[in-house]
């Protein structure tokens, strides 16, 4: 659990008052404490369904179709996804018409929701048929080797879908239109040829028909970029302080954070997709877990379940690499723009639209910050020169 105060930083007075730190603090406790019952829940539902019998009954229900290799998995694969998604609604629910709602957040109708939910199902049952399908006739095609094909297939497969996401699966949710505040593209294509980056179009998102939360991002492979903002981070920053948002996304670009990111994870997803071969080829996770018939997707659902434990350790490291991530974008906007007071202002901006916590309890942000505490970026970039 986070600690809190009701006391104004420096860096924040005259910008906010006791009555904002009050607002926010209820909002993190309400988001806390959801986020501690809703994870104990579903840990819960994943210890009973594995060690209470039901997947050793669910598994031998599979196991009796007579059916190919591949459609009983991907049988198997898909109710689980639907499954998993049911028991994950009234939480959902809650989060955006309770918690985002009171605190002014929310601008969702029930009816997008519905939209939103109904389209999700749809595409994630196209997508785990197209993954699971493919994978599983790996598998069956090369059963000795599979390992280093299922890894360079997953590998392909999320490149393939950082490029068409932004033109084929995002457009299903949000609308994109043409930036038309007067001379900002021109202003943000400026910016980003300093730094040899060339952008395709500067966008804005329709953000503010689900939420008020802020946010910008890049998109694309290589070079050329897509910008998008949201429309909510139009209405409340100004020219510089979006230039000094930009600026820091194009800071992780250029110095390869995001390569490096998707190096490591693929040097970890490599040695454990070998593991997981090497630990699948024996009976011992069947033995263990009592299931009746040895197949493959017991094999990877109890896999999984010991995977998620055994990463946890790893937590703390990967958010510690990406904070300090945080801290060269921070640097490196600052030095691009030529102007740190419009990254402090946006940050200050940021903190406020989205009630962040402004007093984190140290220990609790080494372990689960992927960004520095605002204030601790605040002050490091007011100690850079110029």
């Amino acid at each position: 659990m986070e600690k809190f105060s009701l006391s104004v930083p420096p860096e924040f007075e005259g910008k906010i008052d006791e009555t904002f730190l009050k607002k926010a603090h209820e909002y993190i406790k309400d988001k806390t404490r959801f986020s501690f019952v809703s994870s104990i829940f579903g840990n819960i539902i994943t210890i009973f369904f594995i060690f209470g019998g039901l997947l050793d009954i669910y598994n031998s229900w599979i196991f009796s179709f007579k059916w190919p290799f591949i459609l009983k998995g991907l049988l198997f694969f898909l109710l689980l996804s639907y499954v998993s998604t049911f028991i994950s609604l009234p939480f959902n629910l809650y989060s955006a018409f309770k918690i985002e709602n009171k605190y002014g957040f929310n601008t969702m109708t029930p009816k997008l929701w519905v939209t939103d939910f109904i389209k999700t199902i749809i595409l994630s049952t196209v997508l785990i048929t197209v993954i699971v399908s493919i994978a599983l006739w790996i598998i069956q095609s090369s059963p000795n080797y599979w390992w280093i094909w299922i890894w360079g297939f997953f590998f392909i497969f999320s490149l393939f879908m950082m490029y068409i996401s932004p033109y084929v699966i995002e457009p299903l949710f949000n609308k994109f239109t043409p930036v038309d505040e007067k001379g900002l593209e021109d202003k943000i294509k400026e910016l980003m040829q300093k730094v040899n980056i060339r952008v395709s179009r500067v966008f804005k998102m329709d953000a503010s028909k689900r939420s008020r939360h802020t946010n910008a991002y890049f998109s694309g492979i290589g070079r050329v970029k897509r910008i998008i903002l949201y429309d909510t981070l139009l209405e409340k920053m100004d020219y510089d302080e979006i230039l000094a948002v930009l600026a820091h996304e194009a800071g992780h670009w250029k110095k390869k954070h995001i390569l490096k990111t998707i190096m490591a994870v693929e040097i970890v997803s490599l040695i454990g997709t070998y593991i997981s071969f090497r630990i699948i080829q024996s009976n011992l996770l069947t033995d263990i877990f009592y299931i009746s018939h040895e197949t493959f997707f017991a094999k990877v659902i109890i896999l999984a379940f010991i995977g998620s434990i055994m990463s946890f350790p790893f937590i703390p490291l990967s958010n510690y690499i990406a904070r300090r991530f945080e801290k060269e974008a921070d640097s490196f906007a600052c030095k691009l723009t030529g102007n740190k007071y419009a990254m402090t202002g946006a940050l200050i901006k940021l903190s406020k639209d989205n009630l962040s916590n402004l007093h984190p309890h140290p220990l609790y942000a080494a372990i689960y910050y992927s960004h520095p505490p605002v204030i601790q970026r605040i002050r490091a970039i007011k100690t850079l020169q110029g």
